[in-house]
């Protein structure tokens, strides 16, 4: 069995020479500057003619793997230079949330075996909350029963999901903030301004940086196919996600504000954003896993190939679990699904700081940094 410190020392080694690599590659794009439009990584890479460990890790946090510059290099193998820029960006990438997130070894874990731990985290929370209502929190459904309310507040008391849940979303939420302002003292990042952080956003919010450059989208399936489908379906998740999270706040602010206790109709916004964004990340989540299947996996880090596919199934799976809780949520089966929804979605945050959710705060640090670097020169 391999233990914690091996494993940390094991992944430092991987990162150390993953860095070099990069950095080799690197600096063999900055000679050539064929790729020069595609985007955001290289007109930060050609800023500069020497690169230290930290601008390697700000490049690789810039990089959507969109895969085009791999196919437009004329420098890969057989070429004896034999370039693979997404692979080698994607290397120090994942490297780098295992060594700025507390505590890395588990997060290198699950980039190795996150299948396995998605799996047996969703199913042994689901038993947890299964046998939490065997133990009084049953009720019958639609009608006040034990835990105190209607609904799916019948089985399960909202005080109860508020004491589980609460904790389970702010604490991985401040290892992420700790390990994001590890990342921006390591690039060097200063003070931010409005500009830098809309700009960041404005990125973000159009997946800028899948565009290839020339806004015909990217070659992520194969060589001679450009196409705007993954950064597509990468909006409708990330926006059905954001959905999602502002039908819990609306319900919260219900709640707690208005003394108007869930179940809604399906009128209200809790409902309203809840099935548009479960629709939407359930669609956008398991077509991106099915672009995954298509892709080659030499084209990034292999090592962590099962982790990103249980990180995008366990997105799809909570909004469509939440879907599915919400169509059959007045039949004999809310119960088992209510614990299978809530299993996965405690799975999904305490995770957070250790799957690939984590990519998004980092890619948005790195974009922040980036207007930074095009505002001051620096």
């Amino acid at each position: 069995m391999i233990s914690a410190s091996s494993l940390v020392e094991a992944t430092q080694e991987a990162s150390v020479e993953a860095v070099k690599e990069a950095r080799r590659q690197t600096e063999i794009c900055n000679a050539c500057r064929y790729c020069e439009g595609y985007c955001s990584v290289f007109p930060a890479a050609f800023s500069a003619r020497t690169y230290s460990d930290a601008d390697i890790t700000q490049l690789a946090n810039l990089c959507h793997n969109c895969r085009g510059c791999f196919y437009a290099c004329q420098y890969t193998a057989p070429h004896e230079f034999d370039l693979n820029l997404p692979q080698a960006l994607a290397k120090v990438r994942s490297a780098s949330w295992a060594q700025f997130v507390f505590p890395g070894a588990f997060a290198s874990l699950f980039q190795r075996s996150g299948v396995a731990i998605g799996v047996l985290s969703v199913l042994g929370f689901a038993a947890i909350f299964a046998i939490a209502q065997l133990m009084g929190q049953v009720g019958q459904v639609g009608q006040v029963g034990e835990a105190g309310g209607a609904g799916f507040y019948a089985v399960m008391s909202h005080s109860l999901m508020v004491a589980i849940f609460a904790p389970a979303f702010l604490v991985p939420l401040v290892v992420i903030m700790g390990g994001l302002w590890m990342y921006w003292c390591h690039v060097g990042g200063k003070w931010i301004s409005i500009s830098d952080l809309t700009g960041a956003l404005g990125s973000a919010a159009r997946m800028k940086n899948l565009g290839g450059g020339h806004g015909e989208g990217c070659n992520f399936e194969s060589e001679d196919k450009y196409s705007n489908q993954r950064r597509m379906m990468h909006q409708l998740t990330m926006y059905g996600f954001l959905l999602c999270f502002a039908s819990t706040s609306s319900a919260t602010i219900l709640h707690y504000v208005f003394d108007n206790p869930a179940p809604y109709a399906w009128w209200t916004l809790p409902k309203l954003f809840g099935v548009t964004g479960g629709v939407m990340m359930s669609v956008g989540a398991f077509s991106l896993a099915w672009f995954k299947t298509r892709g080659d996996k030499a084209l990034g880090d292999e090592a962590v190939w099962g982790g990103e596919m249980a990180f995008v199934l366990l997105l799809g799976w909570v909004g469509l679990s939440g879907l599915l809780l919400y169509w059959m949520g007045q039949t004999p089966v809310m119960a088992t699904l209510l614990a299978l929804h809530l299993g996965a979605v405690l799975t999904l945050f305490l995770l957070m700081p250790y799957s690939k959710m984590v990519h998004g705060f980092f890619r948005l640090a790195a974009l922040v940094r980036d207007e930074q670097r095009k505002r001051l020169g620096a």
